[in-house]
Order: structure tokens, then C-alpha cells, then sequence
């Protein structure tokens, strides 16, 4: 292991990211858990993948949990009645597809969930160089909510552990992604990107170009892509 730890849990969506941080957890921690939040994406083909992932990487548990949000927020990826945008966000503009408070949900859910494991490492798959501009993928963000698990807890209010947000893939591109998870054996095959969540990726979504120019500037074939041809 690559350093001490109580174990670690990784937030697991099924996407090229997630996925990768997964592969980063298991080389890291004897002791690995997968946490799945299903919150009414309607792209809910990753949770599939996610299955899939887990099995792959030998996960001894991996916890898939239901939390509509899809009643509670608007986005375009949980009501189907918006377009997904074809075409990158403006600048300085936050896209459609932003899930108010997403990361923070998700990251509480892990908190409570490591918390009750003795897990003092949680894994996200946050992204803030080739990403569509969510603020809860920012430094800034991962590093407040650090702050509020170690306050929050008993266990960072006992000083029992020092819990830890890893987001190992922060500043990679996502050919550096596409590269890194390359060389730590990522079954790219099993991953899903695609928001609109179809049978095939659709290719011109922001997950999809973004996606795309990952694999291209890693010179590596998709095989999503490649299948679907």
C-alpha cells in the first residue's frame, strides 16, 4: 500500500473518472468500499457500469443506494423533458447539466458511510481541468467539505482519524485520465460517459466530446465507440 489508512471508500458512478479512481483506491488500500448513489439521472445506464466495476476490481462491497433528488432539483439530467445541450458550456457559465448541491449530497452520503466503516479516505472522481464547470468540482469545495467531515464526525471530533477527501484526478486533462488508467488496467469497455444514456453513446454531448478528446490525445481507442461502429 501506497500509505497507512484505515480503508477507503470510493464514490462510484460508473463514468471513465470514477472508475479510474477505483483502480487508484484498490492499489492504495487493503480495504476498499464502492458507494453508488442512484438520484434520478437519467443516464442511469452508468449504474450498470458501475456493477460491472466493481465486480471487475473485486469490490467486497459495494452499496447501491436510491436518493431522489430528481423531485427535489432541476437539471437537465434529471428531468427528461429538457434538452441535453450539444455543445460545451459558455464561459463562465455553469451548463444545464449541473445538479444543484450533486457533489455534496453524494459526499455526505460517502462521509456516513465511511464514518460507520472506519474508513478514513474517500474517493471522488472530481475533475477541474477538462470538465463542463461545476462549482463542486473545484479545489476550493473538496477542500471546505474536508473541513466539515473532520468537524462534523465523531470520529474527527474524537481525533480517532484524520479523514481525507482524495481526488486524485483534480488536475488531469482527461487525456492524462485516459493515459493514467491505461496504465493501472481501467476496462474502459465497462465504463459509461454518455448523459443521454441511450443504448449507444450519442457523441455529442459534453461528457461525450470530453470523453472523446480523452481518448484522442491518448492515441487510444474508445472501445464504447469502437463497439458501436
Amino acid at each position: 500500500m501506497s500509505e497507512r489508512s484505515h480503508g477507503a471508500v470510493v464514490l462510484l458512478s460508473g463514468g471513465m473518472d470514477s472508475a479510474t479512481c477505483l483502480a487508484i483506491a484498490r492499489r492504495a488500500h487493503a480495504r476498499v468500499a464502492a458507494l453508488t448513489v442512484v438520484y434520478g439521472q437519467r443516464h442511469a445506464r452508468e449504474i450498470r457500469s458501475a456493477r460491472a466495476l466493481a465486480r471487475h476490481f473485486r469490490v467486497r462491497e459495494h452499496t447501491v443506494v436510491s436518493v431522489p433528488l430528481a423531485h427535489l432539483v432541476r437539471s437537465a439530467l434529471t428531468d427528461r423533458r429538457r434538452e441535453i445541450p450539444a455543445s460545451g458550456p459558455r464561459p463562465g457559465r455553469i451548463p444545464s447539466t449541473y445538479v444543484p448541491a450533486r457533489n455534496t449530497v453524494l459526499l455526505a452520503l460517502a462521509l456516513g458511510y465511511a464514518e460507520s466503516r472506519r474508513a478514513d479516505r474517500i474517493y471522488i472522481g472530481a475533475n477541474a481541468i477538462d470538465y463542463s464547470g461545476y462549482p463542486d468540482c473545484r479545489p476550493a469545495f473538496l477542500r471546505a467539505f474536508e473541513r466539515t467531515a473532520r468537524l462534523g464526525t465523531r470520529a474527527g471530533t474524537e481525533g480517532r482519524v484524520r479523514l481525507r477527501i482524495r481526488a486524485p484526478l483534480l488536475r488531469d486533462s482527461k487525456t492524462e485520465i485516459v493515459r493514467r488508467g491505461e496504465r493501472l488496467g481501467v476496462p474502459w469497455g465497462l465504463t459509461w460517459s454518455c448523459y443521454r444514456g441511450g443504448a449507444r453513446p450519442c457523441g455529442t454531448c459534453d461528457s461525450c466530446r470530453l470523453r472523446a478528446r480523452g481518448f484522442r490525445g491518448a492515441g487510444v481507442v474508445d472501445p464504447l465507440i469502437a463497439r458501436s461502429t
